[in-house]
Order: structure tokens, then C-alpha cells, then sequence
């Protein structure tokens, strides 16, 4: 072996052990370099390129200089001419040269354990962070109160937990747009993060819902935080004139003073909260357990987790059926406590979910409920369920998790009507917006319902485009010739029909309702008298159901009605219409 070829090779292998190095080292990569993790973890460097493409053009030109001259010396030992000889070095060097050149492009590889985990701690960051606010988001509440508590409990120590619900906050929205609205809402997020002392926990839980967790502090305390958060947050900001007072109510409780668990201590500043909105606003509230008149309230939450745990809620269907024809067009899932239970009747039930915090758990399950049970309904008809807006804006009811539940039950999305109350307002419309409209973009029809129960009802039909709107029993019941709910109904009625969609009357319970709603141009009703809440009947032999025309329903109503009208006269009794319950 000549000297030269072995110096060439020597020198080549070097280089590749060189190279090697510096691959392990992170430098010959495009990627900027990632010093390792620990209480001072440095930010990456960008030294990691440079350096790598250095390497990359020293090792290129080496390897191609040593390749040549290894070539030139072992071709001597075949081609004893020296000219053929450098034709044959100065082509495979060529080669080198090209190989040299792709070892400057950057060297693809696959991401590495610890990129990987990076991009799952910033997922995980940005879930836990709300981007307006910069606060804790509804998901980070949670997890960091039931921890605070597990730890104040370990060591015998007081926390205090405050809501905060800014009042009158959709008016911003609506008098100065969104974009003032989120200027405000992160102008009181740096108000409350202001405010919040080291070891203060704050957070953004819903559209205009702010929540504080304050470790070491009783109830008395948290009061007067919360006391001097509102006089700043009243007055006005002295270098801003566009600034907005904002007002808020707000509800605290504590542990052990007040709660035994992070579930009970939730509930009880919700319960505070609500008690502060209805004492008229603007004002903080300790929860006081004497306040609690009601014995199904106290301790509610407990037992609303517990029934939902153990599946103690049923469904009832009630049908939707079209006057012309007496077809049943859908049915109304309802929701009915199973006995025994503490909850008389829906209307506790869903009166202690709000009053707890459990809403939006009760309005999931309920949902899972309704859909599990609907496996009999006939393919030609829908069905309703009903969402409070406190659920529709909750971060964790998304329209994957809907479908999801549709998906286990096997019950297509394009059957299912999502009713929203105008009972209570929606305060966060621009997200509820964009939620309802990935509901319908995925087949899920939306129905407005009890339209004439409260003060929202323009705002829905404007803001929203609904597939049903739902008069509620209330006009239904007060029609009557030339009374001013027939104007009301007939209004809704031609709002309709510019927008496509299927008027429904509830609570019909008497015949010459039906009458009335047809003659004011409703084409479907529900109701009592067509049909009270039960079971899905079992699936017809024939393929067309059994219908019952309305003409027979009414003459069977008005029979009823005879008989106990004939009744009573025959105890002396007057006469006064049957009343009866929806």
C-alpha cells in the first residue's frame, strides 16, 4: 500500500468520525441546538445551524480532496499512466464532490422523544391557558382547586374559593361590538391578575366567568377581596376615557368552615353567586347555609354527582304532531329523576343543578340518557333535546363531544334537534355562534324553544337561524278571538315562514286550542291532549304507524270535558273548565 493512499484513508476515516461526533452532539442539523431541562434550562440556541453547515462544508471538502488522492494512488498500481490515471481520480472525485455537496443540504430525520414531548407541553399549555386573557382556562380551574384543597385538607389550613360573573356584560357586546367586549374582559382579567397575591390562583372559566382560588384565606377574607376587586373595577381607569366600569357579582366559600370537598366548595360560591344575582347584582355574597330554606338544595351537589354516577335519571318522550294530519313528526326528549330520590320533579332537579354548579354535568347526562333510549323511534321523525345556555358555552361541551354521544348509541345527527331556551339569555353569542354553527354543519337541526316565555326572544330570531321555533304554553293557552297573543302567534308564524321553519304550539291541552293555532296558521303542536311524556311506543307491524286524526282526539277531549261538566251540575257544583296540567 502506497504512503498516500494511507494518509488518505486515515484522514478520511477521521473525518467520518468527526462527523459523527458532531451528528450526536446535535450540530450537523438544521434544528437550533436545546439545552437539557432543570430549574435554569437555557433557550435553545441558534448556534446549532452555523455550526452545522461549517462542519458539513469542511467534511465535504476533505472527503473530497482525500477521495481524489486515495483514488490516484490505487489507480497507480492498475494504470500505470499517469494521464488515464487522472482522468479516472478527477471523475470519482467528482462523484465525492456531488455527495459532498448533498451533505450540505440538512440532514433529515424523524422528531426525536424530546421534541415530541415539547410539542405536548405546549398543547398542554395552551389548554390550560385562555389566549384573551392570559388567565387559567375552565379545564386549569378544576384541576388546580381539587389539588389546593387536597393540600389545605393535608395540612389543616383555610382556602377560599371566589366566582365572579361580570354583570350585564352582553350589553358591551351589543352596544360597542366584540372587539370592545374582549378589551374589557382582558382589561379585568389584569385587574383580577393585579389583584391576586403570589400564592392567588386566577382563572377564566367561561364567556365573562372568572374564578379566584385563595389559599390561607377564610370566607371573611375572601369578602374583602372581593369588595375592593369591585371598587376598581367601578372606577373608572384615569388614563383611559374609552374605558369601561364593569360591575360583577360574586359568591365565596370556604373550606372547613363551610365545605368538606372541592365539589361542595364549587357549589356552595355558585349558590352564593346566584343569590348575589338575584339580591340585584353588584354585590359579594358568602354562602350562608341558613339562606337555604329549601332542604333539596342543601347538599345538592353531592347528590346530583350521585344520581348521574349511578343512573337514576330516565327519559320520557312526548310527541310533536302535525294538526293537519295527526302524524306524529318527532318526539321531545325529557328527562324524569328515578325514584327514590330527593328531587320531586324536573324542575327541583334542574333548580338544584344550577344552584350546585352541576348544570352542565345534569345537561350531559340527561343528553346520554335521551339518545341511549331513542332506538325505537321511526326513521321518518326527530328528536329534540333540550341545552341550557350555560352549557352550550361551556368549553367542554363541543359539538365532538355531541357526536360522540350519537356515534355510541348509533343515532344519526341529522335526526337530532337541539331546543335552546329563551328562558335565559346567552351571554357569550359570538362563541355560541360559532359552536351552532358547527352543529348544523354536521346535520344537527336547532330549535328555539318557549319563544314568547321571556325578553330574548327577537334576539334568538335574529342572531340565529332556527329549523323549529316553539310558542310557549303560555300564548298557546291565552288565544282566543281577537286577543293579543293570536297577534303575537301570528307574527312568529309569518317570521317563519321567510325562514323555512316548522312552528310548533306547546302545551295544547284543550280542542278548541287546536282550532285556534290552525287557524292561525300552525302546522304542529305538542301537548297533553295529543300525547302525555312516556316511553317511545313499541315499532308498528304495518309500515305506515297508526294514526290518530284530530278530529277524534278533540271529540274524545270534549267527551271528558261533558261528562265532568255533567258531573259537577249534578252536585250543584258550578260549572268552570277542566284545568289541566302541561
Amino acid at each position: 500500500m502506497s504512503p498516500q493512499y494511507f494518509w488518505a484513508t486515515a484522514v478520511h476515516a477521521l473525518i467520518w468520525h468527526i462527523c459523527q461526533y458532531l451528528e450526536l452532539r446535535g450540530y450537523m442539523t438544521d434544528q437550533p441546538m436545546m439545552a437539557t431541562g432543570g430549574a435554569h434550562a437555557r433557550e435553545p440556541s441558534s448556534a446549532g445551524p452555523l455550526l452545522g453547515f461549517v462542519a458539513r462544508l469542511v467534511a465535504g471538502a476533505t472527503v473530497s480532496a482525500t477521495t481524489g488522492v486515495a483514488v490516484f494512488a490505487w489507480l497507480g498500481q492498475l494504470v500505470p499512466d499517469a494521464i488515464p490515471r487522472a482522468v479516472l481520480s478527477a471523475l470519482v472525485a467528482g462523484v465525492a464532490v456531488g455527495v459532498a455537496a448533498a451533505g450540505l443540504l440538512p440532514v433529515p430525520r424523524g422528531r426525536t422523544a424530546s421534541e415530541h414531548g415539547q410539542r405536548s407541553a405546549k398543547s398542554m399549555a395552551d389548554a390550560m391557558h385562555d389566549p384573551l386573557t392570559g388567565l387559567g382556562t375552565h379545564r386549569a380551574f378544576h384541576e388546580e382547586l381539587n389539588r389546593q384543597v387536597s393540600q389545605a385538607q393535608r395540612h389543616g389550613l383555610p382556602l377560599a374559593l371566589l366566582l365572579i360573573d361580570l354583570d350585564e356584560f352582553s350589553q358591551v357586546n351589543d352596544q360597542r361590538g366584540h372587539a370592545e367586549g374582549d378589551r374589557v374582559l382582558s382589561g379585568f382579567a389584569k385587574l383580577v391578575d393585579g389583584a391576586a397575591r403570589s400564592g392567588d390562583r386566577c382563572f377564566r372559566t367561561g364567556g365573562d366567568e372568572f374564578a379566584l382560588v385563595l389559599p390561607h384565606t377564610d370566607a371573611d377574607g375572601a369578602l374583602v377581596v372581593a369588595r375592593r376587586l369591585l371598587i376598581a373595577a367601578l372606577e373608572p381607569a384615569p388614563h383611559d376615557s374609552n374605558a369601561i366600569s364593569v360591575s360583577f357579582s360574586a359568591g365565596i366559600s370556604s373550606i372547613p368552615a363551610l365545605a368538606t370537598s372541592h365539589v361542595r366548595l364549587n357549589a356552595q360560591a355558585e349558590s352564593a353567586l346566584q343569590a348575589a344575582k338575584r339580591a340585584g347584582r353588584t354585590d359579594a355574597l358568602v354562602f350562608d347555609p341558613e339562606s337555604v330554606t329549601d332542604s333539596t338544595l342543601v347538599g345538592s351537589g353531592d347528590a346530583i354527582a350521585e344520581m348521574i354516577a349511578r343512573e337514576r335519571l330516565g327519559a320520557a318522550y312526548q310527541p310533536i304532531v302535525e294538526l293537519a294530519t295527526g302524524a306524529v313528526l318527532g318526539w321531545e326528549g325529557l328527562i324524569r329523576p328515578m325514584t327514590p330520590t330527593r328531587f320531586p320533579d324536573p324542575t327541583t332537579l334542574f333548580a338544584a343543578a344550577e344552584a350546585s354548579g352541576q348544570l352542565i354535568a345534569l345537561d350531559f347526562a340527561c343528553v346520554e340518557t335521551i339518545v341511549a333510549g331513542a332506538h325505537r323511534l321511526p326513521d321518518n321523525a326527530f328528536l329534540s333535546i333540550n341545552l341550557s345556555p350555560r352549557t352550550l358555552e361551556a368549553a367542554e361541551f363541543s359539538t365532538a363531544a355531541l357526536l360522540a354521544v350519537l356515534e355510541r348509541h348509533g343515532f344519526p345527527p341529522n335526526r337530532l334537534v337541539v331546543e335552546l331556551t329563551e328562558r335565559q339569555p346567552i351571554g357569550d353569542m359570538p362563541g355560541a355562534l360559532v359552536k351552532l354553527d358547527t352543529f348544523r354543519r354536521a346535520g344537527i337541526r336547532l330549535a328555539a324553544d318557549d319563544l314568547g316565555a321571556g325578553n330574548a326572544g327577537l334576539r334568538l330570531l335574529t342572531d340565529l337561524r332556527f329549523d323549529v321555533v316553539k310558542v310557549d304554553l303560555g300564548l298557546v293557552q291565552r288565544t282566543a278571538p281577537g286577543g293579543r297573543a293570536n297577534a303575537v302567534i301570528e307574527s312568529i308564524v309569518a317570521f317563519a315562514a321567510r325562514t323555512g321553519a316548522l312552528v310548533v304550539g306547546e302545551g295544547v291541552e284543550d280542542p278548541d286550542q287546536i282550532d285556534r293555532l290552525v287557524a292561525l296558521g300552525v302546522p304542529a303542536a305538542q301537548g297533553y291532549l295529543l300525547g302525555r311524556p312516556g316511553p317511545l311506543p313499541e315499532p308498528a307491524d304495518s309500515a305506515q304507524p297508526q294514526i290518530t286524526p284530530i278530529s277524534e282526539l278533540q271529540a274524545a277531549a270534549r267527551a271528558l270535558d261533558e261528562e265532568m261538566h255533567n258531573w259537577r251540575q249534578s252536585l250543584g257544583l258550578p260549572a268552570v273548565p277542566v284545568l289541566r296540567t302541561h
